[in-house]
C-alpha cells in the first residue's frame, strides 16, 4: 500500500485529506507542521510516495518543509502537493522553485485532488 503523509496544522483539514487519501488507496500519516512531517518521516521510513503540505504552519512552514525534503536524497522520488489558501502566483512560482510537484488551492474538492494525483500518476485506485 502507497504510503502519504498530510501535513497540515488544521486538524479538519487532515481529517478530510485522510478521508480522501484512504479512498484511494494510501495508507496515511499526519503531521501538525514541517517539523513534525520530518520526525514523521524518519520514524515511518523514506518510502512515503505522496505528501501533502499545507503553506502556513507554526514551528516549520510549508515551503521550509518542501525545501528539506528535497534536501534529503532519499525522497527525490517523494511526490509534493502543496495544499494552502495562498492563491499567489508568486507563491505558487516559489513553492515549485522549491520542488513542490504540483499546488491545490483550498477549498478543494476530491475530485480536484483525485485529479492532482492523475497528473502525477500517483492514484493508486488507477495503477491496479
Amino acid at each position: 500500500m502507497s504510503k502519504a503523509l498530510v501535513v497540515d496544522d488544521s486538524r479538519t483539514i487532515r481529517i478530510i485529506l485522510r478521508k480522501i487519501l484512504m479512498e484511494l488507496g494510501y495508507e496515511v500519516h499526519e503531521a501538525g507542521n514541517g517539523l513534525e512531517a520530518l520526525q514523521t518521516i524518519e520514524a515511518i521510513g523514506t518510502d512515503v510516495q505522496l505528501a501533502l503540505v499545507d503553506w502556513n504552519m507554526p514551528v516549520m512552514n510549508g515551503l521550509d518543509l518542501v525545501k528539506q525534503l528535497r534536501n534529503n536524497p532519499d525522497l527525490v522520488t517523494l511526490n509534493v502537493v502543496m495544499v494552502t489558501t495562498e492563491a499567489e502566483l508568486g507563491h505558487m512560482a516559489s513553492a515549485m522553485e522549491a520542488g513542490a510537484n504540483e499546488y491545490v488551492m483550498k477549498p478543494f474538492t476530491k475530485e480536484i485532488l483525485r485529479d492532482k494525483l492523475d497528473m502525477l500518476g500517483i492514484n493508486p485506485l488507477v495503477s491496479v
